[in-house]
């Protein structure tokens, strides 16, 4: 018994061994991770897009090119890493309402959150990042990658299920439309600066947009 007791018991140990192990490697994952992102940060705000080579990249970083290749396919899928990896949402905002208004509501909150983040990575980056090189900014791309827009594909599509909401146009227009009015918003608030109101701007261009396409189910 006293052995059947100390096989589970060193079973156990090993388990919570390889536990903490993985959780080193992902803590030091992240951390080469974001090294990595401050490099091209700083390359995209001092020395602009031209110069975001992976070369570069990885010098800055002090990291080797099989490190940068482990994490990152390309320097675009490192930029849209970060631009699909902004703060989630409170899953409780995009609980479906009872309402059309509800649902608009939510929508515009998503892109709120969009524009703090935004604003955290600064307007130098994102004036870089919008550059019509960059493939992140494909939008065959972007609808294979948990970006802001296709969390509100999904959310309207349940909620047109559920008879909360109807679209008067297609969901593919209704997509492109919204991620040209998104754009639109950065490309104003790059242009400006940062002296543009990116967050009234972005809430009435949308809530417009809103009010002339969703109807209620």
């Amino acid at each position: 018994m006293w052995y059947n007791g100390l096989v589970q018991k060193t079973g156990e140990y090993h388990k919570m061994s390889e536990k903490a192990s993985i959780s080193r490697q992902q803590q030091k994952s992240r951390e080469t991770r974001e090294k990595i992102f401050q490099a091209a940060k700083r390359i995209l705000q001092k020395k602009g897009y031209e110069e975001l080579s992976i070369k570069n990249i990885c010098e800055e970083a002090g990291v080797s090119n099989g490190s940068f290749y482990h994490h990152f396919k390309t320097k675009d899928d490192l930029l849209s890493y970060y631009i699909e990896d902004q703060p989630k949402i409170d899953p409780d905002l995009l609980e479906l309402p009872d309402s059309v208004d509800g649902v608009k509501e939510g929508i515009i909150q998503v892109y709120m959150n969009y524009v703090k983040y935004c604003r955290e990575l600064g307007v130098e980056f994102m004036s870089e990042y919008y550059d019509t090189k960059n493939q992140a900014l494909n939008a065959a791309i972007r609808m294979e990658r948990p970006y802001p827009i296709v969390t509100v594909q999904n959310y309207v599509e349940k909620a047109e299920q559920a008879g909360i909401v109807s679209l008067n146009v297609s969901i593919e227009e209704f997509t492109t439309d919204i991620r040209m009015i998104v754009i639109g918003n950065v490309f104003e608030w790059c242009v400006k600066h940062g002296e543009a109101d990116f967050e009234g701007n972005m809430a009435r261009s949308l809530g417009k947009y809103l009010d002339a396409t969703l109807c209620r189910g």
